[in-house]
């Protein structure tokens, strides 16, 4: 079998319906996003940080969010049936709180800095709040999908908070006239 089929060669694709759209449909260019955020979630999961035993728990959490990145992908294909629940949304709560407990509160914005696990999951942070914008531009997105990455962007942006400390690194907090330094 042949991994091409030469039937998106003038600009066009199947979505799981079998309806054929331009590659540059508002779904496409959501589940687009949310297949470059599962690899970027992969890039962030061979960070040197999650290698050690410490970060195991976080590792899972992460192998579990990019499969329900494959969910959004076919639910914004017309994939028919239930891809996110509430209780995903929930099970992201829950690890933001968790996370929360053990880290000071943050109550300036920060740089997306630091060591490589911590950069690599503000760059995460990033691409979650774009590809929320970019469920939000599709006809009638489905609203456990938008929470989802809502509170996706929130888990990452805690997690590279957590890791920094973790990793004896203090938040760079910005600093409007801050001046560089020689």
């Amino acid at each position: 079998m042949s991994i091409y089929t030469k039937t998106g060669d003038r600009g066009q694709t199947s979505l799981a319906t079998g309806e054929r759209v331009s590659k540059t449909d508002a779904r496409l260019e959501a589940y687009g996003t949310a297949d470059e955020l599962n690899s970027w979630m992969g890039l962030l999961r061979a960070a040197s940080s999650f290698q050690q035993s410490a970060f195991s728990s976080q590792e899972a959490e992460l192998e579990w969010i990019q499969q329900r990145l494959f969910n959004i992908g076919a639910a914004l294909a017309g994939a028919e049936g239930e891809w996110i629940s509430e209780e995903d949304v929930q099970v992201l709560e829950q690890r933001i709180d968790l996370m929360l407990q053990q880290v000071p509160p943050v109550r300036a914005f920060v740089l997306p800095a630091g060591g490589e696990a911590v950069c690599r999951a503000h760059v995460c942070r990033t691409v979650a709040r774009r590809l929320e914008r970019r469920i939000l531009m599709t006809e009638n997105p489905e609203q456990r999908i938008v929470k989802f990455v809502n509170r996706l962007s929130d888990y990452l942006f805690v997690l590279a908070g957590f890791l920094a400390q973790k990793e004896g690194e203090k938040p760079q907090k910005w600093a409007k006239e801050a001046k560089c330094k020689n």
